[in-house]
């Protein structure tokens, strides 16, 4: 009697999860009524994205101010893309791109992020690359403080930009020595 009760509670349960998570909405175009009803004849109206919130960060200009209080302003908006992904490289390409711009050809030991952190560490210099669990990226040229110009394979929707990246949270090192 114990068997059959469990294995019906457990049917109820696992039949009972949401597979969708979103709210129910019926497809009901806005100009039904009691008095005027639709024969859902009608094509459902395409949902539109949102903007991302993350874009406000993205300004035309750049304003750096150093020690001794002489304000610098950088043009910042010189982002370009440059490809996608690299010939013979996986699809988590950074390492492989940061390889192919440093020394001009893949090396699999490197298609790995994390694996850029064997090389000595070095301080910001074009050429030096920027590396860190999970991402890597060739420097280019100094845009003052931690901002620099980078060679970014893989840089966000499986694209390569050259544009400015803060350094904060990466270990510079140095592929050629």
């Amino acid at each position: 009697m114990i068997k059959p009760v469990l294995s019906a509670c457990i049917f109820v349960v696992v039949s009972s999860t949401v597979a969708d998570a979103r709210p129910y909405r019926p497809a009901q175009a806005s100009q039904c009524n009691v008095t005027m009803p639709c024969d859902f004849s009608y094509s459902p109206a395409r949902r539109e994205r949102a903007p991302r919130p993350l874009q406000a960060y993205r300004s035309a200009q750049m304003t750096l101010t150093d020690a001794g209080a002489t304000a610098t302003t950088i043009n910042v908006s010189g982002e370009r893309i440059i490809g996608g992904r690299p010939a013979g490289c996986p699809s988590s390409f950074c390492g492989c791109g940061a390889a192919l711009r440093v020394f001009g050809h893949v090396v699999p030991e490197l298609n790995l992020a994390s694996n850029w952190l064997r090389f000595p560490r070095a301080a910001p210099a074009p050429g030096m690359v920027a590396a860190r669990r999970g991402h890597v990226f060739v420097l280019e040229q100094s845009l003052g403080g931690d901002m620099w110009m980078a060679y970014d394979a893989n840089s966000g929707g499986h694209a390569t930009r050259m544009h400015a990246r803060s350094l904060r949270g990466y270990t510079i090192v140095n592929p050629r020595g």
